[in-house]
């Protein structure tokens, strides 16, 4: 057993960058995107290939098994390991030279794909393989995979665009592999000469073979490519440090042929016809992996064709003809570039929505990628269908239908001994089924431990053996990433759901669209990593803590990496108590993003009010739960004393302020945002009553925000939809009889009810959210508060009337949250069907109402809770009925309620401002109106950019005003 804390020193002397064995890095490396988790013993982070050197040199001297990792997205398990994980992202992660006229570029392993898109963009290049996952992967985990991606019909696979690397071996020899046999370890050429014959017939002629080690690439007729020869070895032969790749000309056009077929097997028959075309993708999915094929030219599923030109007009005359010579149902050729975008991302998304069959049950990898010759590729998913059937099994194929390449996620059940014993025998009848038809049992992602202990099924056994020897020759002492490719580990061994709860965790929310178990809800995150891009586009959201840190525990995938050994408890042993899990949700702003942009769906944002409600449970809190928290206590104390303007004056006086937010864990740097003199609520009550008819009722939420902070929003919406012809009312303020379910009665309500009983019986109250207690973890709490308010809204729930909520995180709370919380009071469902946002109230109840002409540009943010949750549509339709120009920024602004004003989130809250929201608004022409629904979003405006922004009810109020209307 290694001496963990020995270790450690001994890497700390040794190596410059950063050595971590500590619990929180154990727990995010124990997992990569595959069914496999192993714990590693730490992380080191290289700073350069010395360092590389030093961390082998330490191991090697330890007898410790050494993992290369990039992005992590591998799916076969390759990047888990027990040793120690080298974490090339943090500093080995530069493009070190691009020279355009040779059309190469020299990276470093865990530079990020899409980085070095970006840069060879300029001069008309790209690298030619795009996985999916472009905006996270590492050229490092490229090579070792050999990756493909969309573009391989035109462009290969990485194997085919590498020049040179430069590698360090497991006993410390420095290396460049090339061709003519350079850079190759001892024993390796004579090795190989002595295997001719075999390399020359032993190997699946296919466009897709990844399986196995490329050792045919040393044959003399393939110029004996060492670098070649590596490609795809998954870190077990070599370390790489440094990799010259070639760049391909991009055309400077494109079109995007989407062809509907009646199903996946008419798609894939078409697929290997459409070739002679010369198109640069030949993509294939079928419709139940599509949310809304709205988008999508009618069919049961589709082929994404690209093709490509010096002009638009080449490029779309390719892309017809690609489309008359395809026998399809239907057709839809994009020359836009934005369209092509949106219409790519469909597809690039299913790989996780390929998770979630469509009844929400949970499908797995492990069979992610085979593939077969293209012609062959009909017959091959048809055979394919027939074996899951034959097993009770179901999954949807898509994947690289021009090259032959299916991925599918499989509806296993590997959470028990039955199921696993059935994912075995299924796997092994597959992989003699893609071998019948000429296959390979890796067409992308590699063998890892999800195939490689069926490769003598492909290879046959002395094949395999010579893999062993070729192994040898390169890593005598096995210390490279052992158990992966050659002497694996059986393929249903490790898997990452044996270490989890059997039984339900006690929780709060109900989890609704798990059936009511976190772990299941944990178990979402299967490491597709779509948090960890450093950039988004858009009205993208998710994740801009990790953009804000770059650490892989402020991502979403590493916050469910955490809660998942919290509950498997070998790594994280103190459960809901524990300091790592709590600290790595700390910076998780509950944006909502990932709840939408996340593939999976995971929801973080409920995540973290579950832990927090569990970590401190009977113990003390920090300040700024008390304070933020418990906002609506205090500001309603402030206006039922009307003591607003004190408490502004107070708070102006800068060694109180000071005080103030020392005590309340409110950051320093932040102001505290002034009370109204005069609540919302209290100006609806001075104002003229409204007409009792009229037009549709509708009940306006007076929110916390609104009701204190920002009351002239309120204001203005009153304004706005009175003259939308709406009847306004505010909800009641009076809680008959005893409360609770079916407990009060009387009218919906105006702020102005009275009860026609006894104020014996009668209580007062407001309505509210929960949002804050919510968002700080106090369930209990909001459960209460929750519970109070649906009593409230009794007499309204009893009608059709809606709920109109101006600001936007309260509606998501009241849409998502309460129901969910509240998951045993179905009066909470009702609710939440009943919210509508200022934009839908009106095109819903005034679908005639013309807006006044603001004519003027808009920039500002979509507001993230409005973007995952509530959908921003009818907002853009307004804003552009109302002449308001323009798009809204993604992102989050990130001041996101409490977490921009608690101690140390400064900032990172000031760096998300700075990600999109700031930019957007220093660009915007000149004249431009600051929208910002969210009251977070306009005090982040105020304090940090020294802008006001505006609800988009207050830029319409303003404009009727103005216009007389």
């Amino acid at each position: 057993m290694t001496d963990q804390r020995e270790l450690a020193a001994v890497l700390r002397g040794a190596v410059r960058g950063e050595v971590d064995l500590g619990v929180t890095a154990r727990a995010l490396t124990t997992m990569d995107a595959s069914n496999y988790r192993r714990i590693p013993l730490g992380v080191v982070a290289p700073r350069d290939a010395d360092d590389v050197a030093a961390a082998l040199a330490v191991c090697r001297e330890h007898g410790v098994p050494v993992v290369p990792r990039g992005g992590g997205t591998s799916i076969a398990g390759q990047a888990t390991g027990t040793g120690i994980v080298l974490d090339f992202t943090r500093h080995m992660n530069r493009l070190l030279s691009l020279d355009p006229e040779a059309g190469t570029a020299v990276v470093q392993p865990g530079l990020v794909l899409d980085r070095l898109q970006e840069a060879a963009a300029p001069h008309g290049l790209r690298f030619g393989p795009d996985p999916s996952t472009h905006g996270r992967c590492t050229l490092g985990g490229m090579i070792g995979n050999n990756s493909c991606g969309s573009h391989s019909v035109a462009w290969g696979t990485t194997a085919d665009n590498v020049r040179t690397l430069s590698v360090i071996t497991a006993r410390g020899e420095r290396l460049r592999p090339g061709p003519g046999w350079a850079g190759a370890p001892t024993g390796l050429r004579a090795l190989v000469e002595g295997e001719l014959s075999r390399l020359r017939t032993g190997f699946p002629d296919l466009p897709r073979r990844i399986s196995g080690y490329a050792v045919d690439a040393l044959l003399p007729e393939n110029r004996a490519d060492v670098a070649r020869s590596l490609c795809g070895s998954e870190g077990t032969l070599a370390v790489l440090t440094e990799a010259e790749l070639t760049l391909v000309r991009a055309p400077r056009a494109r079109a995007l042929a989407v062809l509907a077929y009646a199903d996946e097997s008419g798609a894939a028959q078409a697929a290997s016809g459409l070739l002679p075309y010369r198109p640069l993708t030949v993509e294939g999915m079928a419709a139940d992996l599509v949310p809304s094929a709205a988008d999508l030219p009618r069919g049961g599923a589709w082929l994404f064709v690209e093709a490509g030109g010096d002009t638009e007009a080449e490029a779309r005359a390719a892309a017809e003809a690609i489309v008359r010579a395809a026998d399809v149902v239907d057709a839809l050729v994009v020359t836009d570039p934005a369209r092509q975008r949106t219409l790519w991302r469909i597809r690039e998304d299913a790989s996780g929505t390929a998770t979630r069959m469509p009844d929400g049950s949970e499908a797995w990898p492990g069979w992610e990628d085979c593939a077969v010759p293209p012609a062959r590729l009909g017959d091959y998913l048809r055979d394919f269908r027939a074996l899951l059937a034959e097993h009770g099994l179901r999954g949807t194929p898509y994947g690289h239908f021009g090259d032959g390449c299916i991925h599918v996620r499989i509806d296993f059940d590997l959470l028990t001994g039955p199921g696993v014993a059935r994912f075995r025998r299924f796997s092994e009848e597959l992989a003699d089924l893609v071998v019948a038809h000429g296959g390979s049992l890796s067409g992308e992602h590699g063998d890892g431990q999800a195939r490689a202990e069926l490769l003598p099924r492909m290879y046959g056994a002395e094949t395999v053996a010579l893999f062993e020897r070729v192994k040898g020759a390169w890593d005598p002492d096995g210390l490279l990433n052992p158990g992966m490719l050659v002497r694996p580990a059986p393929l249903d061994a490790d898997l990452r759901f044996t270490a989890l709860p059997r039984e339900p965790v006690d929780v709060a929310f109900g989890y609704p669209a798990d059936a009511g178990d976190f772990s299941a809800a944990v178990r979402r995150c299967v490491g597709v990593a779509k948090c960890r891009t450093t950039s988004v586009s858009g009205s993208a959201v998710m994740c801009p803590s990790f953009r804000a840190t770059g650490e892989e525990e402020h991502s979403t995938r590493g916050r469910a990496r955490l809660l998942h050994e919290m509950l498997a408890g070998e790594v994280v042993t103190d459960g809901w108590r524990s300091t790592e899990v709590r600290d790595a949700l700390d910076l998780c702003l509950s944006c909502k993003g990932c709840r939408s942009d996340c593939p999976v769906g995971v929801d973080m944002a409920t995540y973290k009010a579950e832990f927090l409600h569990h970590h401190y449970a009977g113990r003390r809190r920090p300040a700024a739960h008390y304070t933020m928290g418990r906002l609506p206590v205090w500001l309603s104390w402030a206006a039922r004393t009307r003591t607003a303007g004190v408490v502004n004056a107070l708070a102006s006086l800068g060694p109180l302020a000071r005080l103030a937010k020392r005590v309340g864990g409110i950051a320093r740097e932040r102001e505290i945002p002034s009370l109204a003199t005069e609540p919302f609520s209290r100006w609806w009550r001075r104002r003229r009553t409204p007409a009792e008819d009229g037009g549709p009722l509708v009940v306006l939420w007076p929110d916390t925000f609104t009701e204190h902070l920002s009351p002239s929003v309120g204001r203005a919406a009153v304004r706005v939809l009175e003259a939308a012809g709406m009847r306004v009312v505010l909800p009641p303020t009076l809680r008959l009889g005893s409360g609770g379910r079916g407990g009060s009665g009387g009218r919906v309500g105006d702020a102005r009810s009275r009860s026609p009983f006894s104020l014996l019986t009668a209580r007062r109250g407001r309505v509210c959210c929960g949002l804050t207690y919510i968002s700080t973890g106090q369930l209990d709490r909001a459960r209460t508060v929750l519970g109070r308010t649906l009593d409230l809204l009794e007499p309204v729930l009893a009608t059709d009337a809606p709920l109109v909520v101006l600001e936007p995180s309260c509606a998501a709370a009241l849409r998502t949250d309460a129901p969910e919380l509240l998951h045993d009071d179905p009066r909470a469902a009702r609710l939440a069907s009943r919210v509508l946002t200022f934009a839908e109230a009106l095109e819903r109840h005034a679908p005639d109402w013309i807006p006044p002409a603001v004519n003027r540009p808009v920039t500002g943010q979509t507001h993230c809770h409005q973007h995952a949750v509530l959908g921003d549509g009818p907002d853009r339709r307004l804003r552009k009925t109302a002449g308001l120009t323009g798009e809204l920024a993604g992102g989050c602004c990130g001041l996101a309620g409490n977490f921009g004003f608690e101690k140390g989130h400064y900032d990172v809250s000031r760096t998300c401002a700075e990600e999109q929201l700031l930019p957007s608004v220093r660009e915007a022409p000149e004249g431009a109106v600051v929208q910002a629904d969210g009251f977070s979003c306009r005090t982040q405006l105020e304090q940090v950019g020294g802008v006001r922004g505006r609800h988009l009810a207050e830029i319409l109020a303003e404009a009727l005003e103005e216009k007389g209307r």
